[in-house]
């Protein structure tokens, strides 16, 4: 089945469920209700009550008779007018306000019908004179179209949550209930999605997060504000670590910047007319300056780039400032590690001459490949590109310059890419690297940026060798994006089976009575004294002794619901031998205190 074909079956699920649930609730509302990746939704609003996630299995029953009598999706076109006495007399509040801003400013609107965009609308768009409607069996709905042929040809499906949303998107408006379906052409492809889902649960990282002691959140301290623990610091701090070693190989230097400037920092880039509303305002009592906490570091490091001079022999400058930013993102948006409103970021910087771009983004290109592979995550790259649109700064010709240079990189190292347009910074194009974790979900992780546009606003300069100043290309990159995100990624990639090299408590050394606890010096001394280098380096193995007068096996039991990679048991028997047995996910072996520190190096 093409894409499209699935598509129109979604969309065509998303009709069926809103014909079973008037006939369940008949009072019932509709918002708009369209085909979403791997599923569909429909927004609904009940005046009285609400629908629980305990009434799907009856929905779904509903809708099964609905299937099952294999009505023919029918179109009509009518006037708008005529559509809204349709709308008026089936109560349906929604799609009266749907169509009269049809009427009124055209096809802004109309995309919301398909689920495509939300929100404000303007005057000016094309306006509409006739809209559609598409029946089946007894309900009619406003629609653009894209269906099944019948209500029989719809694959296989399952209703899975109910979420709020606000109409239109709009915090304003009234709240509704967003029930979500999930559909595909075979109930095979459905089950292989059903069960991956369940992967996804058990792994959830707010789940693990909580069950491996990482991070927690305090309603005194603020949504979207995660705490992290003694564990989930040495998580954070491991995987910082080694991004700034992999940046430094390639001739990063750290630099440090405050936490709060002036507005007019951000007026200057750019990022105040684009992302005002999102930045945490700071008042002074000592002056009248407008201040606000940092939402980025590129302005920062643009004026440490300026505080001196600069010839073309200085150039390539690289900076990198792993250093935790605010935004004041909204509350429906925040959950988990995915998105919070103080991200931390491996942020990196370079001022370049443009013959010096291919290069550097060549060693950017590298680090991220040596990064993500070290984590078992296959990369590809969506090439983000601007749009047709007035939302960008800069020369067009030098956007079409960026984005050639950007895709020219990519080709040459060999890796897997797409394009899309409207994925842009509005500074310059990207590369965003796109992950696939070990259930086979793609995120958006690390980033490349070309930019053109600061250096000019900020009136950046170096002198050439003719002795001319000229203005440096700035090329952002974080490699980790935010390390919140990231370790949201990380966290339900591994399992909470982090690879030996991130484990927060690498060893655990579990006693099986007290006769052995001076044997057990002579193993902490070794461990103490191993300097590991690959991937990341560090000098000391983390390692703990749980000597406690318990059972072996609820001491194992409590290190394996830890997931700690390794388990040193020691016992009588052990301390004889001169020996260990180490337990790991493989399995358990033997190993002498001579290979003890070997064996550790090759994990």
């Amino acid at each position: 089945m093409s894409e499209e074909e699935l598509k129109s079956m979604r969309h065509s699920l998303a009709h069926i469920m809103a014909q079973a649930i008037q006939h369940l609730w008949p009072q019932a509302k509709f918002g708009v209700g369209p085909a979403i990746d791997n599923g569909f939704y429909y927004d609904i609003y009940l005046d009285n009550g609400t629908i629980s996630e305990a009434d799907l299995p009856k929905i779904e029953e509903e809708m099964r008779k609905i299937v099952a009598a294999n009505y023919p999706f029918e179109r009509r076109d009518v006037s708008v007018e005529e559509a809204i006495d349709w709308a008026i007399k089936g109560d349906q509040s929604f799609k009266v306000e749907l169509l009269n801003d049809l009427k009124r400013f055209g096809t802004t609107v109309a995309s919301e019908l398909a689920g495509e965009k939300m929100g404000s609308v303007s005057d000016g768009d094309s306006k509409v004179e006739t809209v559609s409607l598409y029946s089946q069996g007894d309900y009619t709905d406003l629609c653009r179209g894209g269906h099944a042929d019948s209500t029989g040809k719809v694959g296989a499906f399952k209703l899975t949550k109910t979420a709020g949303a606000y109409w239109r998107g709009n915090e304003n408006n009234p709240q509704m209930q967003r029930i979500y379906g999930v559909a595909f052409a075979t109930q095979e492809e459905l089950d292989e999605y059903l069960n991956r889902l369940e992967i996804a649960k058990q792994r959830d990282h707010r789940k693990l997060g909580k069950e491996l002691d990482l991070y927690t959140t305090s309603p005194l301290v603020g949504i979207g504000l995660p705490l992290f623990t003694p564990r989930g610091t040495i998580l954070r701090d491991i995987v910082a670590q080694y991004s700034n070693q992999l940046r430094q190989k390639f001739g990063f230097e750290k630099v440090w910047t405050p936490h709060i400037t002036k507005k007019d920092l951000y007026e200057t880039s750019g990022h105040w007319a684009k992302f005002g509303e999102e930045l945490f305002l700071v008042k002074s009592q000592e002056t009248s300056d407008e201040m606000a906490l940092k939402p980025m570091n590129c302005p920062h490091h643009t004026q440490i780039f300026a505080s001196r001079p600069r010839s073309y022999r200085d150039m390539p400058v690289r900076y990198l400032e792993t250093t935790t930013d605010y935004r004041d993102e909204k509350t429906g948006e925040l959950g988990g590690l995915n998105r919070v409103r103080s991200l931390t970021q491996d942020d990196s910087h370079i001022f370049c001459r443009t013959d010096q771009i291919e290069d550097e983004i060549n060693n950017l290109l590298s680090a991220a490949r040596e990064l993500y592979g070290s984590i078992n995550m296959k990369l590809r790259v969506r090439l983000s590109y601007r749009d047709e649109s007035d939302s960008y700064l800069g020369d067009l010709s030098l956007w079409d310059s960026a984005q050639n240079q950007l895709k020219s990189a990519v080709e040459k190292v060999g890796l897997d890419y797409f394009e899309q347009e409207g994925e842009a910074a509005f500074y310059g194009p990207k590369i965003d690297f796109m992950a696939t974790d070990a259930i086979g979900r793609e995120h958006q992780v690390a980033t490349v940026q070309l930019d053109f546009v600061q250096p000019q606003r900020f009136g950046l300069e170096y002198a050439d060798t003719d002795g001319n100043f000229t203005t440096p290309v700035m090329i952002h990159c974080a490699l980790l994006g935010s390390i919140e995100r990231f370790l949201s990624v990380f966290i339900e990639h591994t399992g909470g089976w982090f690879p030996f090299w991130a484990a927060p408590e690498q060893v655990r050394i579990l006693t099986i009575n007290d006769a052995v606890l001076e044997y057990v010096d002579k193993i902490t001394t070794i461990l103490s004294d191993i300097t590991l280098m690959e991937p990341v380096r560090y000098n000391d193995v983390r390692f703990t002794i749980d000597s406690r007068n318990e059972s072996l096996g609820k001491k194992i039991r409590e290190a394996t619901s830890m997931k700690i990679p390794v388990q040193f048991i020691v016992g009588p028997k052990d301390m004889e031998a001169n020996e260990v047995s180490a337990r790991t996910q493989s399995g358990e072996e033997k190993i002498s205190l001579e290979q003890l520190a070997e064996y550790i190096k090759s994990l």
